[in-house]
């Protein structure tokens, strides 16, 4: 006979002489839901509801819904896991597919290779349809940023200013994650790396490290460049570096983090 996890805590009720009134008082909840769950009626209770009930019988839920006398992996569910776990049982077979391919990449890259086989059950299949759905799952997500509609220079300057912007949609990932804002660049002083019309993704902050791209108003005029210390470096060689000693204003923006893929 195979027992489910209804008869394991009905069999330890039983051992430690509890019944469902006391039950439900010892673990706040209501009679009637207890009833149900011990009748079988509810084809899937809430999992803070198995957790109490656990936390009642003092056993552990890896026993009650597996069999397993030990939690050999010593976890403990936070509220938000669990909450996760609800909102995963209410979604389709798909979606389910999707989590788990997120799941699967995110555990990879935490673990440097090393892919977890815990939790959900990560579905795997061949490298390349892994991947592929797995960029499909990652684009699904995507957050909004403004984009300003007037240029920073690549080339000879123009005036940066907050107020002439659009909202735009990017990507949702580790690599756009630090963006606040967006700028598209003109002129040729930071090819060939970047090119007229680019957008930039930047950072927002008010200095950068020497060598890092960033975004400068020097009295007034905006420019997107290398930071060299004392001075303002072009990508493209045949620009010379702007002395910021020649400014009386002098300030950064932001640090560039990246840019738009063009389509």
């Amino acid at each position: 006979m195979e027992y489910t996890y209804i008869d394991r805590i009905k069999q330890i009720k039983s051992e430690k002489k509890i019944t469902n009134d006391q039950l439900s008082d010892m673990t706040g909840i209501p009679l009637g839901t207890l009833s149900k769950i011990l009748a079988g009626i509810s084809d899937s209770p809430k999992l803070s509801n198995i957790v109490a009930i656990c936390a009642a019988l003092e056993c552990s839920v890896d026993y009650i819904l597996t069999g397993i006398p030990e939690n050999t992996n010593n976890y403990t569910l936070e509220e938000r896991e669990m909450t996760m776990i609800e909102n995963y049982r209410r979604l389709d077979a798909h979606s389910r597919e999707l989590v788990a391919m997120v799941i699967s990449k995110e555990a990879e890259r935490a673990s440097h290779g090393e892919v977890a086989e815990r939790g959900l059950g990560i579905i795997r299949g061949g490298a390349a349809s892994r991947g592929k759905a797995m960029k499909n799952a990652i684009g699904l997500s995507r957050r909004s940023i403004s984009l300003y509609d007037l240029p920073v220079s690549a080339g000879t300057g123009v005036y940066l200013t907050d107020t002439e912007s659009v909202s735009i949609n990017i990507p949702d990932n580790p690599d756009t994650s630090g963006a606040d804002f967006a700028l598209r660049i003109k002129g040729d002083s930071m090819e060939p790396k970047y090119r007229d019309g680019d957008v930039l993704l930047v950072e927002e902050c008010d200095a950068v490290e020497y060598g890092e791209l960033g975004i400068f108003i020097l009295d007034g005029d905006g420019y997107f460049k290398k930071f060299g210390g004392d001075r303002l470096i072009s990508l493209n060689e045949k620009y010379a570096p702007i002395l910021l000693k020649s400014f009386e204003n002098v300030a950064c923006c932001g640090r560039v983090i990246g840019k738009l893929k063009r389509k």
